[in-house]
């Protein structure tokens, strides 16, 4: 088995520090956003607002028109199937 070895002078160094930089950044304002978001669930929570119905409404809100009918559909099929409710 033949083993490469690259030299160090192959990497470019600056160039993949700045990418790991740039993408140590990016994770941190990922976190913070996510810390805002949790904050405005919380606030949410706190005025009385179902939190587990808020997360459905946004999540239905990013789906184009024909992918929530779609996904309804096909949940009415499985309740059906499984006795969960009358036929439509």
């Amino acid at each position: 088995m033949t083993e490469t070895t690259i030299s160090p002078e192959a990497v470019a160094g600056d160039q993949l520090r700045a990418f790991v930089e740039r993408i140590e950044r990016l994770e941190e304002e990922k976190k913070v956003i996510g810390d805002d978001i949790k904050d405005v669930y919380a606030e949410a929570k706190g005025n009385g607002f179902d939190t587990t119905i808020l997360r459905k409404v946004v999540s239905l809100r990013k789906k184009q028109p024909h992918e929530r009918e779609e996904e309804e559909a096909i949940l009415d099929l499985y309740l059906q199937a499984l006795g969960m409710h009358g036929p439509a």
